[in-house]
């Protein structure tokens, strides 16, 4: 008897043997669609519910991924749509500190790193023929954000084909539309803003510079950190709608805010996220013993500079990035 045949009969194992293969690049599926590593924690679990409660109907007509895949983007389209986002209240500044006047103002989204950790396992083969994104690219925290301003359908559409590969009438139909409706909002979705293709993983001489760079924070040295910015770099810091871009902005932004108290000092932890370098941010004052939990910090690195770093301030992302609460 087959997996499927005996998971149909009431076998979780054998249905724990059909998904398994398929769990963490659902998952990351998930995160592309929400933005968040938590919400896709909580719609990846719907998804293997539904999935188990409905392998009856499971015909066989398409492959059991394509069928998950269906399920799981039309999860995330009824978590978008029903409001079902954990509340979004970050307090990104203090009461009575007034940040300096940004470059711009967005519209806030919600958006998480994604540990490198959570990236291992996914499937190495080649997407298929309408993938315009290669697996790293299209995980990318620039990638990710662009996503996040799409309307929801449009987001799933564009998901499906350009980074999934599925041509247009096999998306038209995991999202129960007419071929020429997925056209349309793919055209759409593909008038946005989005970062071009061919980003590779942060070569030795990039991880060098983010190194630099998080020394120069450590130090609260801001003419060093500008020093290994470009010219047209970003600060942003979701879901806050202030950006800052370039090294006057910044310098005035990290003078005024990051480093204020003139007594506040940074300790930077390691890590990696959306196949970047990332840091566990912590923060203590002058001849503390123990520095608090202060976010995390995401580094894009072009040539040998900083192009943009992102500060998530949500300490709930820590436990994700196997870090403590405190130094």
């Amino acid at each position: 008897m087959t997996a499927l045949s005996r998971a149909r009969e009431g076998d979780n194992t054998a249905f724990a043997e059909l998904v398994e293969p398929f769990r963490r690049e659902l998952y990351v599926h998930c995160y592309r669609m929400l933005g968040s590593v938590q919400d896709a924690e909580d719609v990846l679990q719907e998804t293997l519910t539904a999935a188990w409660r409905g392998l009856s109907g499971f015909g066989e007509r398409a492959s059991l991924r394509t069928w998950l895949y269906r399920i799981a983007t039309n999860r995330c389209l009824n978590w978008l749509r029903d409001g079902e986002r954990r509340p979004r209240t970050v307090t990104t500044f203090p009461p009575g500190v007034e940040p300096p006047e940004p470059t711009r103002r967005v519209d806030p989204i919600w958006l998480q790193p994604i540990p490198d950790t959570l990236l291992s396992g996914l499937p190495d083969d080649t997407p298929g023929p309408e993938a315009r994104y290669e697996r790293r690219e299209a995980v990318s925290l620039a990638f990710v954000a662009a996503v996040q301003s799409l309307p929801p359908r449009q987001r799933a559409v564009l998901l499906l084909r350009d980074v999934l590969g599925y041509r247009a009438a096999e998306a038209a139909s995991l999202l129960d539309m007419t071929e020429d409706a997925a056209n349309a909002l793919l055209r759409r979705a593909r008038s946005a803003d989005f970062p071009q293709p061919g980003s590779p993983p942060p070569s030795p001489r990039q991880r060098q510079a983010a190194a630099a760079f998080a020394t120069a924070i450590e130090a609260g040295d801001v003419d060093a950190m500008v020093q290994l910015l470009t010219d047209d770099a970003w600060l942003t810091m979701p879901p806050a709608e202030l950006e800052y871009q370039g090294h006057e902005a910044i310098a005035t932004f990290m003078r005024n805010i990051g480093f204020r108290s003139g007594h506040r000092r940074y300790s930077l932890i390691p890590t990696s996220a959306n196949y970047q370098p990332a840091y566990g941010c912590y923060v203590s004052d002058d001849g503390a013993p123990i520095a608090h939990a202060h976010g995390v910090l995401v580094l894009t690195v072009t040539d040998t500079k900083v192009s943009a770093f992102t500060r998530f301030i949500d300490n709930a992302l820590l436990p994700y990035f196997g870090l403590p609460r405190r130094l």
